[in-house]
């Protein structure tokens, strides 16, 4: 009987012998096909993750390559006879005179380039306070930013600083902390309540979402701001003349921005864990505490 068995042939389907035994020879071709596959899909996560690192070195090299040739080229037509020392020496100043001429023929699209490059740069800057590698960051988020910077700061603030000059046309010692407090209480609230309304809508996400956030970082955000601000514009209301006061309000953003778009991404993110089912959101934990463990 035992002999029998023995030669009974090994079942092809599912490496089952007739009598019910696993067949070691095909549990171990199956086990090494599985994990074929995840290497597999290892390395191709691997490649998308250089292909995305290789495209954002390549807008980031793009974008301050046609920056820095503008800047250096601001004389070429009359570079004929011209040292290098003295290309370098006279493009910033000329570039400061362009840039003054552009703020007379066309200051709303001026200010709304400026607004847009400080916005998308510190976004970047952000992302990278956050824990991201240089050439990781999230493109889309860093658009979405400099998108509201563009379309709206710009333009709103061109404005707002013409409103801030006619509400308080006076001289005196006193209208200086006035602007001030003007811009630290209802200007900052209007703006702050924009750009994450905005940045929400941009994100498809939904009016109750949007409220929520507001809401949660209103207070904190504002008083935040307290910190920065008020010393920022004794300089803005009492030595920036009105059309320069929006590059030197940008230079600041460098470091707010970083801080508003931290704030918006964290609620954001937030928020994702908590819409996840509860055994996804544990991984997800997880994962992220192993991560911050390495």
């Amino acid at each position: 009987m035992s002999q029998e068995t023995e030669k009974l042939p090994t079942s092809q389907v599912g490496g089952f012998k007739p009598e019910g035994g696993l067949s070691l020879e095909t549990a171990g071709a199956q086990m090494q096909i599985g994990s074929g596959s995840q290497v597999s899909q290892a390395d191709k996560e691997e490649e998308m993750k250089f292909i995305d690192r290789a495209i954002n070195a390549a807008v980031v090299f793009a974008a301050g390559s046609f920056v820095v040739t503008k800047m250096l080229t601001i004389d070429h037509d009359y570079w004929h006879g011209w040292t290098l020392y003295e290309i370098v020496r006279y493009a910033p100043v000329h570039n400061w005179t362009a840039y003054e001429e552009a703020l007379k023929t066309n200051p709303v699209l001026a200010k709304m380039v400026i607004s847009g490059a400080v916005y998308s740069l510190g976004d970047w800057i952000a992302q990278c306070y956050e824990g991201k590698q240089l050439f990781e960051f999230n493109r889309i988020r860093m658009f979405r930013s400099g998108l509201v910077g563009f379309s709206l700061h710009g333009s709103l603030s061109h404005y707002y600083y013409q409103l801030c000059e006619a509400l308080f046309p006076f001289q005196g010692w006193w209208v200086v902390p006035a602007k001030v407090a003007f811009d630290q209480t209802i200007w900052a609230a209007v703006w702050n309540s924009i750009y994450f309304t905005v940045l929400g809508l941009l994100r498809f996400e939904s009016p109750a979402n949007i409220f929520g956030e507001l809401k949660a970082t209103f207070w904190p955000l504002l008083t935040a701001g307290w910190k920065l601000w008020p010393f920022a514009h004794l300089i803005t209301y009492g030595v920036v003349p009105v059309e320069q006061r929006l590059l030197w309000v940008d230079c600041v953003e460098l470091i707010w921005v970083t801080i508003l778009s931290t704030y918006s991404n964290e609620k954001s993110e937030a928020r994702s864990l908590e819409a996840l089912p509860e055994g996804k959101s544990d991984s997800v934990s997880k994962s992220s505490s192993d991560v911050s463990k390495r």
